[in-house]
C-alpha cells in the first residue's frame, strides 16, 4: 500500500547559503539567525572550497562543505557584497546556482547577490530588488526592478541592501512553515528595529550623506555597470535600450 505523501509544510528542510571572499557578512549572518531557527530544518554553509574566507571587513567565516558536496537544497541563499564581482564569470559557482535553482523551493538573494543570480540567468522576466546603489543594474539581467525591501516572485525571493536580508528571511520562514513560526522567530530575536537616524534609504538620507555614500562606491558601481552590460549582451538583453532608459531616468 502506498503511504500518503508528507505535506511540504511538514517535510524536513535543507537550507543553505553560498559564502565567498569579500562578501558583506551580515548579508549571510542576518538571514542565518532567522533561517537556522526554522522548525525541522538543517542549515548548510557552502563555499567553493572549505577554506576560511574573510568578509569585506575582515571577519573570518568557514564553509562546512564545498559546492560539490552540497545536498539538494530547499532554499539556496546567495548573499552579496564587494566580492560579488569576482563571481560574475565564475562558471563553477554559476553552474552550482543554476543546478540548485532547478530543484529548490526558493532561491533567496540578498543585496547584490541578485546580480550573481542575474549572471546565472535566473532573473529573466523576474521581479527583483537589490541594494539601492545597484538597483539600476537589474534590467541588464532581464529582471523587472521593484523598489521594495523584499520581493517575492515565484521561487525567487530577493531582499534589498544588507540588513533587508533579515526581513527577507522572515518572509521565507513564513512561506516555508507559517506566519506563526516566523513571528516566533522574530520575537526570539527581538527584531524590532528603532534606528537612531532616518538615513536607511536614499529617499530619507540627507543629501550630503547620500552624496558621500555614492562617492565611496563610485568605482565599484562603474565596474558593476560594465559587468552588467557585458553579461546582459551574453544573455541576449537589449542593453543599449536599457542604457538609454537609465540615462534618461530622473
Amino acid at each position: 500500500m502506498r503511504l500518503p505523501d508528507i505535506p511540504d509544510s511538514q517535510k524536513h528542510l535543507h537550507l543553505g547559503a553560498f559564502i565567498f571572499p569579500r562578501m558583506d557578512q551580515i548579508d549571510f549572518t542576518g538571514p542565518f539567525e532567522v533561517l537556522s531557527r526554522v522548525p525541522d530544518s538543517t542549515f548548510h554553509v557552502i563555499g567553493k572550497d572549505r577554506k576560511p574566507i574573510r568578509d569585506v571587513k575582515g571577519l573570518i567565516l568557514t564553509p562546512e562543505m564545498t559546492i560539490a558536496e552540497a545536498p539538494r537544497l530547499d532554499v539556496l541563499m546567495v548573499p552579496g557584497g564587494y566580492g560579488q564581482e569576482e563571481l560574475m564569470d565564475d562558471e563553477a559557482v554559476l553552474s552550482f546556482i543554476r543546478k540548485q535553482a532547478a530543484n529548490t523551493k526558493f532561491v533567496f538573494s540578498v543585496c547584490t547577490g541578485a546580480l550573481v543570480c542575474g549572471a546565472a540567468g535566473l532573473l529573466k522576466g523576474v521581479r527583483s530588488t537589490t541594494h539601492w546603489a545597484s538597483f539600476h543594474l537589474l534590467p541588464y539581467f532581464g529582471a523587472i526592478p521593484v523598489d521594495r525591501r523584499v520581493v517575492v516572485d515565484g521561487k525567487h525571493v530577493s531582499a534589498a541592501g544588507v540588513t533587508a536580508g533579515i526581513d527577507g528571511a522572515l518572509t521565507l520562514a513564513a512561506l516555508l512553515r507559517d506566519d506563526l513560526a516566523a513571528q516566533q522567530i522574530q520575537l526570539g530575536l527581538e527584531y524590532a528595529p528603532e534606528p537612531p537616524f532616518d538615513s536607511g534609504t536614499p529617499k530619507t538620507a540627507p543629501a550630503e550623506v547620500l552624496a558621500a555614500a555614492r562617492e565611496e562606491i563610485r568605482e565599484l558601481t562603474a565596474q558593476r555597470l560594465a559587468t552588467a552590460i557585458r553579461i546582459g549582451r551574453e544573455l541576449g538583453v537589449d542593453v543599449e535600450r536599457i542604457g538609454t532608459a537609465v540615462a534618461e531616468a530622473p
